[in-house]
């Protein structure tokens, strides 16, 4: 039982620190499931998790989001912008694709090319605004960014965060609009997995609640501190550690 909780505790940390961070929760996962044979992993447990992590950016925009006077073009704007990828992502999903590109070998070229691709993207100090400049152009721009994050090791922040840094949007708003494009995105998943874990005979247990409990506290801390970051630093880092990652890939690929 201990080691279970153990095992729930890490997919927790992983799911709920890169799921906002742009270095790919997918790629992660895949990483530490083919490391280590987590005898907790299941369908369930990974359903979990992005529960987790969708109850924590809601909790977190919680104001946002009941405020739908006032931000009413807002969040019409994050719905379309996510059609894209809801759309693309069943088809993959329902099509058996979406598997075929969950190896090491993808998930090495993809850490390293965006990783560059945001360094890129992150050089220059742009000051556009979600409140003044988000329009529907914009979010189409970032939304056909975002199905890229599909592929394993691309990363979902990652890839919003380069669009809108794209479109000259400052640093914190690229953050957050990235934040908001993730919350259909996780209720999507969410909603394929549950519609997958009823088609099983599969009764819930502690380790659901202790996943979706830890996955929350993990996911909300790190978008409260991430968009901090960012409003003082560069993407630098973060692009050190994806190439990090990536030539170790290589390392042992090769």
């Amino acid at each position: 039982m201990f080691q279970n909780i153990i095992e729930v505790l890490i997919l927790s940390a992983i799911q709920g620190i890169s799921e906002f961070l742009p270095i790919s929760s997918s790629a992660h996962l895949i990483l530490i499931s083919s490391l280590y044979e987590f005898k907790s992993s299941s369908l369930l447990i990974d359903i979990s998790l992005h529960l987790g992590s969708l109850f924590a950016i809601i909790y977190y925009f919680r104001e946002d989001l009941l405020n739908v006077k006032d931000n009413k073009r807002l969040l019409s704007l994050i719905i379309v912008g996510s059609i894209p990828l809801i759309i693309v992502g069943y088809v993959l999903y329902s099509t058996g694709i979406i598997y075929n590109l969950r190896n090491i070998k993808v998930i090495a070229w993809t850490t390293l090319i965006f990783g560059i691709i945001l360094y890129i993207a992150d050089k220059n100090s742009f000051d556009k605004k979600i409140s003044s400049n988000l329009n529907i152009k914009s979010i189409l721009f970032i939304s056909l960014f975002q199905i890229l994050s599909l592929v394993p090791g691309v990363s979902r922040a990652g890839i919003t965060i380069t669009a809108a840094r794209i479109l000259r949007f400052n640093r914190l708003d690229s953050g957050k609009i990235s934040f908001l494009l993730s919350i259909p995105a996780l209720a999507g998943a969410s909603f394929l997995g549950l519609k997958d874990m009823f088609t099983q005979s599969i009764s819930f247990n502690y380790l659901v609640m202790i996943a979706i409990s830890a996955s929350f506290i993990f996911s909300f801390v790190t978008v409260k501190f991430f968009l901090i970051y960012i409003n003082k630093f560069s993407m630098n880092a973060f692009v050190i550690y994806r190439i990090i990652i990536a030539l170790i890939l290589f390392a042992l690929i090769y």
